[in-house]
Formats: C-alpha cells, structure tokens, sequence
C-alpha cells in the first residue's frame, strides 16, 4: 500500500459533488488538500469541516479556463506546501441539449471547462510532479466517455477527449517521471451537473432518472479514488469504471 498521510493534493471542482467529497476523504486520510474553484465561499465551508475532523486545507480561487488562474492556484499550493503529490482534475460541466438546438455557447463552454481547463491544470502541475519524479493525477472522465447517448453528443466528445488524453499521459509520463495516471469514469452520480441543463425536457429526464435507480454518491467514487491512491508503487489503477447497480445502460 501507497501512504498518503502528509501528502499534498490538489482537488478541481471541489466546491460541490465529486471533488468535494473527494477532498473531505483524502483530508481524513492525512492529505494536505488545495480546494481549488470559483465559488471560494463554497470552499471556506468546506475547509472549515476538513478542519473540524482535523484535516488541513488550502482555498484556492482558481478558474480552470483561465491558463493564469490556473499557474497562480498552483503557485499558492507548492508556495504552502513545497509539492503537488496529487492532482484530480475534476471540475466539469454537463448541460444536455440536442444538437439541432444549437446551444453553441453550452458547447464551447463544456470545451472549455472539460477538455482545455484539464489541459491547463494539467499542463501547470506537470513540472512540478516531473521534480519531484512522482505524482499521481487524477482525471474525471465519465461513461459518456465510453459510450454515446443523445442529447450528449458534445458532453460525450468532451469526456471521450479526457479518456483517451488520460490514456496517452500516462504512456508518456508512467515510467518516464514515475507520475501514475487514473481516469475515473463514472456513471449516474447524484452532483450538481444536472442543474446546469437549460432544456427543459432532458432536466425532466434526469429528474426522472433519480426516480428509476438508486445514483451514486460523490462519496462513492472519493473512496474509488483513494483505493487507487492507496495502491502499491509499482501499480498504476490505469482505469476505473463506477456505475450503480441497477444502471443497466
């Protein structure tokens, strides 16, 4: 098994869902965490309870599309903490509308947020990880990110970019700099993401859903993340596929 008491992690998206439960149990295992994410209000709540059960956090007003954000979030950690031993990369937005309705703005904005706010993230921790010849990043991708499912088909694309960016890093970064990487790709999780939805008929779907099937926790998938962090040294968790029981799609 991988200590990673007295490590330090930096956790995107962290002010709701998957990254703040993410960070709440990677601070009970010991790890110092950087709270990264634009609602800074949401991230002092969540710094307060880490600290309550005897963690340390670090908020960080970091907006992943902006490159500059991004190099100064991560500034201010390593400035804290003298290393990024974790990077999740895990902010991510899912507005679902059919192509036909030419939501373009919906689109660009999932780009952004998805595929180049990962890449900046990435691309701001990497040195950092490569000195100290050890890392472990972490990337949310989804079961969009294998499969295809209408009124999707740009959140798809987005999270299929993920899957297979995670893939090729870790061919690049794995025994080069001895950086493991892990994709996660979840499927129905009870987050934030379906509040983002502006079509009126797939936010009743979603709604709906809940309904049929028991989703997951954001809970649930932190402990899939610490049980990869955990692995011994020489295992990388390339990747982890979570779905509830009774998705059967």
């Amino acid at each position: 098994m991988t200590d990673i008491n007295g490590k330090v992690a930096l956790v995107t998206g962290a002010s709701s869902g998957i990254g703040a439960a993410t960070a709440l149990a990677l601070a009970e295992a010991g790890v110092k965490v950087g709270l990264a994410a634009r609602r800074t209000d949401r991230l002092e709540e969540l710094k307060a309870d880490i600290a309550k059960k005897g963690g340390e956090a670090l908020v960080i007003a970091m907006d992943v599309v902006d490159p500059a954000s991004v190099e100064a979030g991560v500034k201010k950690l390593v400035d804290a903490y003298g290393a990024i031993d974790i990077l999740f990369n895990n902010a991510g937005l899912m507005p679902l509308s059919d192509i036909d309705q030419l939501k373009t703005s919906e689109w660009l904005r999932m780009v952004d947020v998805n595929v180049k706010g990962l890449l900046n993230t990435t691309a701001a921790v990497l040195p950092q990880m490569i000195q100290q010849h050890s890392g472990h990043i972490f990337n949310t991708s989804s079961i969009a990110g294998r499969k295809v499912f209408k009124g999707l088909s740009v959140y798809c694309a987005t999270k299929h970019a993920v899957t297979a960016f995670s893939d090729g890093l870790r061919m690049e970064i794995g025994e080069k700099h001895n950086i493991r990487v892990t994709c996660i790709q979840p499927g129905a999780v009870a987050t934030e993401l379906y509040e983002q939805i502006t079509d009126a008929g797939y936010r009743q779907q979603m709604d709906d859903l809940a309904k049929q099937m028991t989703f997951l926790q954001g809970a649930d998938i932190a402990g899939t993340i610490l049980f990869a962090a955990q692995a011994p040294a020489h295992v990388n968790v390339a990747e982890l596929f979570v779905l509830p029981v009774d998705q059967s799609w």
